[in-house]
């Protein structure tokens, strides 16, 4: 049975990619100084009883290059979606206009830009976390089939497979990183 044994590394991988799509997608909510859609994406609104995102309901656009809107459709929604976006932790400050929340983007100053990159920091921490448990699954894997019957040659390589999987993705990590810190940082 040993003999047989493979590891399911194109699993492993796409574990890890998730781990990167995450940490992009959190990456894309820090705010640059620049408006963008995708920085209101991780806010959820308490509507109709349930915790719903942003973007479901109302239309978001950015007509200008420091300024997001948000069209509720709900106009009973709008005191809700504002105080979401006001606590969501973004620094800004939401201001109603009928139907239309307008938010605009302040010019960051070097204080809050370090504090950004910090955040960004500890999301790109959080996803290597991801990664080295997935590492360390993959790991058990191979222990398991060790105690199985699997040969030490085998063992070696598969944990050399899991290993180079694991370095590969710790390296986009830290280069989505270095990239989202220079953005932050770029006045």
């Amino acid at each position: 049975m040993a003999d047989e044994f493979e590891l399911d590394t194109d699993d492993l991988e796409r574990r890890m990619d998730g781990a990167i799509h995450a940490l992009r997608t959190e990456l894309a909510s820090l705010r640059t100084g620049r408006a963008s859609s995708s920085m209101l994406e991780p806010i959820m609104v308490d509507a109709y009883g349930q915790m719903t995102p942003i973007n479901q309901l109302g239309t978001i656009n950015v007509p200008e290059p420091r300024m997001v809107t948000v069209n509720v459709w709900d106009k009973g929604m709008i005191g809700k979606v504002e105080k979401a976006i006001r606590e969501s932790g973004l620094g800004i400050n939401p201001q109603t206009n009928g139907p239309i929340i307008m938010l605009p983007i302040p010019e960051l100053n070097e204080e809050r830009r370090r504090e950004l990159t910090k955040v960004a920091g500890n999301y790109a921490e959080h996803a290597r976390v991801a990664i080295r448990n997935l590492r360390r699954d993959g790991m058990d894997q191979i222990k398991k089939a060790k105690a199985d019957g699997l040969s030490e040659d085998d063992q070696k390589f598969w944990e050399a497979e899991v290993q180079e999987l694991t370095d590969r993705f710790i390296k986009l990590v830290d280069q989505t990183l270095e990239t989202k810190q220079a953005e932050i940082m770029q006045v």
